[in-house]
Parts: structure tokens; sequence; C-alpha cells
């Protein structure tokens, strides 16, 4: 049993109920402060009325909303009440979103007004505002034990690629993530920034590290750069979370970034997508305070996977660390090879789905899909998707290789690479490039560029170049888009010829 014996107990634990525990600006009057006493009575607030409404231990809660203070109260609520929480990509049409929402078997909805109408009828449903302080019960709770790998979260999975999987995600398996986090360090002083969607893992459990190590958040309805930039000024952000794409997108505001004092931010953590060479030399120069992490996790096996070396060798700035205590790793090779994980944060498996060939292997590894590379250190180094290698001439090409070769190019701010069809090669690369601000490049400088600094088989045949790059749901570079895209622009260069 972990100190904490339920994950939606992580507030209001002795700790000064005066603190501010979020800064929100979010919700309809924006900005917003929750006091930790303030917090924790609307999670109690939001435990009590749901039962009273007649729900029970192991039912389902569907939450539609942007980012803002109550999302949590109501997540940490439903898990004080020995409920599921199940938080719902917003951004997903109205009938992946109804899809979800059966598919959990959710009794009950929260939303925010914006989202109602995305809400499938026939689910009691609360909107975020004053009907939500109206429904929550005020008075005391006890939130209930749980039992070893109970329930606490499904988190669906983006659906990019197929119909969106459920995971499920135990008390044990995300306070051990919270604990093993605070175990490295006191976190109280820090103010931290959160503008990822609260559907999304990388935000959620930071959010519910802040609340456990007593620290303040600041807590953005929804990622843009302008409003990044300022709430990092604003509030003395100290600690930023973030995936790279993001970063990126902060960066190409010169201006801004110029006129803006960001000297509070000691530390930048950034996860669920690769970092370039380029990205992280250019953070290091607009934070040059900041101790920057490119950290590591999945969904289904949680966020805390690799740390510091416990030699203390330093980090090579690209690797994602040394396996942290607590979990085993191993490759299918010796030295690169798809990952395989083994921890106490890894999920139960996926809701309903018997459909699917489970990626727990019988000795309770994960088989994560990704490709990484050991060196002589220990130190691992994220390399690509199995699922987004593709096949050239009978060379296996990661775009995530090319991308990193070509963003070392220094006017090449952001490149992503993908396979179209070919009847020589079977596939072959191409690549969408984001310049650096104020650059001029040509299509066949980049590809020239390729050729010198990459095996010939990995330079891209055409090159497109784009202002930005189109971010899925979850503000990582979204393939898909690009593969249409490049489908339809070769399409037109054969209608032309």
């Amino acid at each position: 049993m972990t100190a904490f014996e339920n994950l939606g107990h992580l507030i209001g634990r002795g700790n000064d109920p005066e603190k501010i525990a979020i800064v929100d600006l979010g919700g309809e009057t924006p900005p917003r402060e929750f006091t930790y006493g303030k917090l924790g009575a609307l999670a109690n607030g939001v435990a009590r009325a749901l039962l009273k409404k007649g729900l029970g231990r192991g039912d389902r809660v569907a939450i539609v909303s942007a980012n803002r203070a109550e999302y949590l109260a109501a997540v940490f609520g439903i898990m004080r009440a020995g409920l599921i929480a199940v938080p719902v990509n917003f951004k997903f049409p109205p009938e992946t979103i109804a899809f979800i929402i059966k598919d959990a078997g959710a009794d009950f909805i929260f939303c925010d007004a914006a989202r109602r109408t995305d809400c499938p009828p026939g689910v009691p449903t609360v909107i975020f505002g004053e009907a939500f302080e109206h429904f929550i019960d005020t008075g005391p709770f006890d939130a209930v034990r749980q039992v070893r790998r109970e329930p606490a979260m499904f988190l669906y999975t983006s659906g990019s690629t197929g119909i969106p999987k459920g995971v499920v995600l135990s008390h044990q398996s995300h306070l051990w993530v919270v604990e093993t986090r605070l175990k490295a360090q006191d976190i109280s002083h820090h103010r931290f920034l959160v503008a990822a969607p609260l559907y999304h893992m990388n935000a959620l459990a930071v959010s519910q590290l802040v609340c456990a190590g007593h620290a303040t958040l600041v807590l953005l309805p929804q990622f843009t750069a302008a409003a990044y930039i300022a709430a990092i000024e604003k509030y003395r952000v100290t600690w930023v979370t973030a995936v790279p794409p993001m970063m990126a997108m902060m960066l190409r505001e010169k201006d801004r970034m110029a006129r803006a004092d960001l000297s509070s931010v000691e530390s930048l953590r950034m996860g669920s997508a690769p970092v370039s060479e380029s990205l992280m030399a250019a953070l290091k120069t607009a934070l040059p305070k900041a101790a920057i992490t490119n950290a590591y996790g999945t969904t289904e096996g949680g966020p805390v996977v690799f740390g510091p070396h416990p030699k203390g060798l330093p980090t090579p700035s690209l690797s994602v660390g040394f396996p942290v205590a607590g979990v085993e790793v191993r490759l299918k090779g010796r030295d690169e090879g798809e990952l395989e994980m083994k921890s106490p944060a890894i999920m139960n498996g996926y809701h309903n789905r018997p459909d699917l060939s489970s990626p727990i292997t019988k000795d309770g590894f994960y088989v994560t899909g990704d490709v990484f590379r050991r060196d002589a250190d220990g130190f691992y180094f994220f390399v690509g998707r199995t699922d987004d290698m593709f096949v050239s001439g009978g060379e296996n090409i990661y775009p995530g290789d090319v991308e990193r070769m070509l963003e070392r190019h220094p006017d090449i701010a952001q490149a992503a690479v993908v396979p179209i069809p070919d009847d020589i090669k079977g596939m072959k690369p191409v690549a969408f490039v984001v310049p650096q601000a104020a650059r001029r490049l040509s299509e066949d400088e980049v590809k020239q560029y390729a050729l010198k600094h990459a095996p010939a088989y990995q330079h891209p045949r055409t090159v497109w170049f784009l202002e930005r790059l189109p971010l899925s749901s979850t503000n990582k570079i979204d393939r898909s888009v690009l593969m249409r895209l490049a489908a339809e622009r070769i399409a037109n260069l054969v209608t032309q010829s």
C-alpha cells in the first residue's frame, strides 16, 4: 500500500489549505484562484453529489471540457467516491465522443458550456459553471480505500489509426507514479504551467503531481504560443511541461520571446514526442536557467520510465535517460530494438476490447511499439515508432531519424517525413519542412543536405514547405493529415505533368 490510499485524495492532507493550488486562466471569468481548501471541498462535493445521484463503486463518469479548475475537482471527486473518471478528447467529432461515452459505459457527464451539444442525449449531464455550483453537495467525505489494481481512470487513445482504445489505469499505478516523482525533490515552491489538454496523460499526471506535492498549477484552457509565453512571464512560472511541437511554436514567436522575461523558468520537461538537436539548442538559449529534460512515457506504461544515471553521469542532450529504480526495460535487439518495459504504472489492460491482442507479455512487460537505441553507458535514445517505420527498397526507414537529421540544418525549424507509394522502391520518403523565421530554403538545398548527412535511401524525394505543421488534438504532429496532403500534392503533380 502506498502512502496515498486513493488517487483522488492527493489534496487536502493536512497541508496549508490557504495556499493557492490552481490559477485558472480558463472558465467564464479568468483568471480565477483556487486554494487547496477550496479545491478539496469541491472534490468532496462532487463525490457526495454523485453518490447521492445513485452512482456506485466502479461506475464511470465522463468529462468533456477544456482545461479548468472544476475539471480537476471533478476528476478528484469521481475517484474519491470509488468511481472511474473518463476524460474525453473534446476535439473528437460528436459521433466519436458518443462512441467513447457508450464504450466506457459512462452513467454521468461533466462538460463545459461550449461542449454541451457534443455530448450524447440520454446521459445525465452537468455543465461547469453555475449548474456545477448548484450540483455539488458541500460537506466532508472520506475517500474510498482502493483495493489492488482497482480502476481509477479510463484514458482513451487518440484513435488516429483506428477505434479509440480505453486504457484502464488503476489507483495503484498512478499513485506509484506520484510517489516516485516526489522522492526526487520537494516541489512545493514551484509554479507549474499546464496547457496540454487534461484528457492527455501528460497534463493529467503533472496536475496530480502538483497537488500531491502542494505546489501551484497555472492552468491554461488550451495551448496558444502567445498565451503560453504571457502566462510564464505574468505568473513567474518555474516549471514548464509541454510536448516538443508546443515549444517549437513558442520559439517561432520571435518578437514576443524577445520582449518577455522568462527568467523564472527553472525546469522544462518535454515528453510525448521526439526532441531534435536544433530545438534543444534553441531552448537552452531561450531558457538559459532551465534544466531541460527530454522525457518518455506512454498512456499504457505510465510517464515514469527513465531518469538520471545512478552514477551521476551527465545525460546526453537527446537521451531520455537511464531506467529509474522500480522500472525494468529490455530491447528486442542487443543495443537497438523495440522497447519493452515493466513497472507498477502499467495499465490493467484495454477496456472492452477482446478483439485486441494484449500488449503485455506473459512475464509482465508492456510492448511499447517504440524503437530505442542504448549507448555504452546505458542511456536510451528514441529512434522511432514501429508503426511509423516503412521499407524503401529493402531499407527500414524511421521518420524520426530523418527528421532529426533535417532539423540539424540551421535554416530548418521543424521537419516531418512521411512515406508515399513508389513503383520501384515500394515506398519512398517525402518531407514537409517549416523554415526558420525569415530564412529562405530551396527544395534542392534540403535534398542535398540530406544526401550529405545521411544514407542516400533516407533522403526525401520531394520537399514541401509549410508555415506550420498540423497538430493532432494532443499537440503532436498529425502524420495522418500530412500523408493525405502528400498524396494530394503528388496526384496534382502527376495531373500537371
